[in-house]
């Protein structure tokens, strides 16, 4: 659902299960750093909100969206966390250096939870303009790091459910 219709800081705190024993790898892109750094704060205090430890949040950092998918590869294979997430920002410019970037993410990122047993939260803005961007990072939209870290924590309660 398009964000122009829901908050992406919206969600039903009842909704939510208990993160307290969840391990989180954050991967953030550097590219875009005023919008990806808001995201990183939003996602690793919803996370810590609903339980999960400061020390089981584990962030580092790309350069740019593109290198997200290795980022969070080497992540999930190194740090084996419940779940890794992707925080990026892709904002459109005058080339098609927008396109090529958006869909090797997406489709890095879709690649990523067929191959591993974790899953893999696409936490990537994909924006015509800065100004949209910082209306998802914190702005009218709310921040895409929360619905990020939602996914995460919703996801992985939701595969350890099923591999019991």
């Amino acid at each position: 659902m398009a964000s122009a219709y829901q908050n992406l800081s919206s969600f039903d705190v009842n909704s939510v299960p208990d993160a307290s024993g969840m391990r989180i790898a954050i991967v953030v892109s550097e590219w875009n750093e005023t919008v990806t750094e808001k995201m990183l704060e939003g996602a690793c205090n919803t996370l810590e909100k609903f339980g999960v430890k400061a020390e089981n949040i584990i962030v580092e950092r790309v350069p740019g969206s593109f290198e997200l998918t290795y980022g969070a590869r080497l992540m999930a294979e190194t740090l084996k966390p419940d779940a890794v997430i992707a925080l990026g920002c892709v904002v459109r410019g005058d080339t098609p250096h927008f396109d090529y970037v958006c869909s090797a993410v997406t489709h890095g990122v879709t690649e990523l939870n067929m191959k591993y047993d974790i899953p893999f939260i696409f936490g990537v803005l994909t924006t015509n303009t800065l100004k949209q961007a910082e209306d998802r990072c914190g702005g009218i939209y709310g921040n895409k790091g929360d619905e990020a870290a939602i996914t995460a924590i919703k996801m992985s309660n939701f595969s350890c459910r099923l591999k019991k």
